[in-house]
C-alpha cells in the first residue's frame, strides 16, 4: 500500500512537470472525424505519424466515407497507403472494419472498448487513443512504446508487458481525461527530451525527479 501512495505522488510530481512542458497536448495525427482518427491510428503502427499525416492528407481528400472504403478494391488500396510498415495488412484491416462499422455499428466509430475490440486490427492501445481522444471516453490508458519504457523508467511500474503497466497506471492517475492527456504528454516528452537513443539523460528535464 505504501508502494502504491509512493508512486501516486511520484506521478503528480511528473505530471505537474509535463504540464508545464506541454500546457496543451494533442495528438500528432491529423484527422477530422472518429473514422479517420481510426484509420490513421491503424496506419501509424510501427511508422512515424509524420509519414501517416502525408499519406492522409492524400487518403482523406480520396475517400470521404465510410462507404468509400467499404467498396474500394483492396489492391488499389493497397498502393494508396503504400509507405507505412505492412500496408498490404493494414489495408485489409481498414477495409473490414469500414464493412463491421457499416454492418454491425450503423456506420459510426463504436464508443466502446469492447466494441471496438471487435474490429481487425484494434487492440487496446488503439482503442484507448480512438475512445479518449475523438469520443472523450476513458477505459484505459494508452501504452505505446514511449510510455512503455519511461513509466519504467520514472519508476510508475515494475513491469514490461503493456497489458500491465496500463493497469499499474490506471491504479496511480485519477480516471478522466488525465487517462488520455497523460500519455499523450509523455509521448511527446519521449520524442522531445528523452528518446530510448543514448543521449544526456542527466538534462532531461524528469531526472531530477
Amino acid at each position: 500500500m505504501a508502494e502504491l501512495e509512493e508512486r501516486k505522488i511520484r506521478f503528480q510530481a511528473i505530471n505537474n512537470k509535463l504540464k508545464e512542458l506541454y500546457p496543451s497536448i494533442r495528438i500528432a495525427l491529423n484527422f477530422s472525424n472518429p473514422w479517420e482518427l481510426l484509420v490513421a491510428v491503424i496506419l501509424s503502427a510501427q511508422t512515424t505519424d509524420k509519414k501517416v499525416n502525408e499519406i492522409t492528407a492524400k487518403l482523406f481528400k480520396k475517400y470521404r466515407t465510410i462507404d468509400d472504403y467499404a467498396r474500394v478494391n483492396l489492391e488499389k488500396f493497397s498502393e494508396d497507403i503504400k509507405g507505412v510498415n505492412y500496408y498490404q495488412n493494414k489495408a485489409r484491416f481498414i477495409i473490414e472494419d469500414a464493412k463491421i462499422i457499416k454492418e454491425k455499428f450503423n456506420g459510426k466509430v463504436p464508443k466502446t472498448m469492447d466494441e471496438m475490440l471487435q474490429l481487425k486490427g484494434v487492440a487496446r492501445k488503439t482503442a484507448n487513443v480512438v475512445l479518449g481522444v475523438a469520443f472523450n471516453v476513458f477505459e484505459g490508458i494508452v501504452v505505446d512504446t514511449h510510455v512503455k519504457r519511461l513509466a519504467k523508467l520514472l519508476g510508475l511500474t515494475e513491469h514490461t508487458q503493456p497489458e500491465k503497466i496500463e493497469k499499474d497506471l490506471m491504479e496511480i492517475i485519477p480516471k478522466g481525461r488525465e487517462w488520455r492527456d497523460f500519455p499523450l504528454r509523455l509521448i511527446q516528452y519521449g520524442r522531445d527530451y528523452c528518446p530510448a537513443r543514448p543521449h544526456d539523460h542527466q538534462n532531461c528535464p524528469l531526472s531530477k525527479i
